[in-house]
């Protein structure tokens, strides 16, 4: 599963949002609940979109399977869909932000109120300034790094965010 493979298919099926924002938008509910509802998900997905195919349908699915599984498993390999290195790097800044929103979408859907807890507060309020982040870049060597560790900074910050909502769940589950 590729950006470029997810993307089209979202384009295909006529959905509004891109590989990134669908991606973010499977993060951030899979943070709330790592069990969350694949049909949940869909649904939200593909609303007004045209009917999927089996295939296209199971692939979205590998996707949030995938996700849960690289989330669950806490470690460093789990990573945004985002476009590759090839791509210009202002269609990677605008993919960023997508996914950004996305993720916010995500964790708003699934969850309500803004008692977020540990860091999580403060991470989804750096989240929410990079949706308006400004994707006219020229690529330069130094915007490119910028863009490294944005990423990697939004990487972070999902594990975060993931693990103290569910360090949470679990001191709920003991009251």
């Amino acid at each position: 599963m590729t950006y470029l493979s997810i993307d089209a298919l979202l384009m295909d099926a006529g959905v509004t949002s891109n590989a990134a924002e669908a991606h973010g938008l499977a993060t951030g509910m899979l943070c709330v609940d790592i069990r969350v509802s694949s049909d949940l998900w869909l649904k939200e997905l593909l609303a007004e979109s045209n009917p999927l195919t089996d295939v296209d349908k199971l692939t979205l699915l590998a996707l949030l399977e995938q996700t849960a599984k690289l989330l669950s498993e806490g470690g460093f390999e789990f990573d945004l869909l985002l476009p590759d290195d090839e791509e210009s790097l202002s269609n990677r800044v605008e993919a960023l932000r997508h996914w950004c929103l996305g993720f916010l979408l995500g964790l708003g859907f699934t969850r309500s109120g803004d008692d977020w807890p540990g860091e999580s507060g403060e991470l989804l309020k750096d989240l929410v300034e990079f949706t308006q982040v400004d994707s006219d870049v020229e690529g330069e060597e130094e915007d490119e790094s910028a863009f490294f560790e944005l990423v990697e900074y939004v990487r972070v910050a999902v594990q975060v965010v993931q693990s103290d909502l569910s360090a949470e769940g679990d001191a709920e589950a003991v009251h």
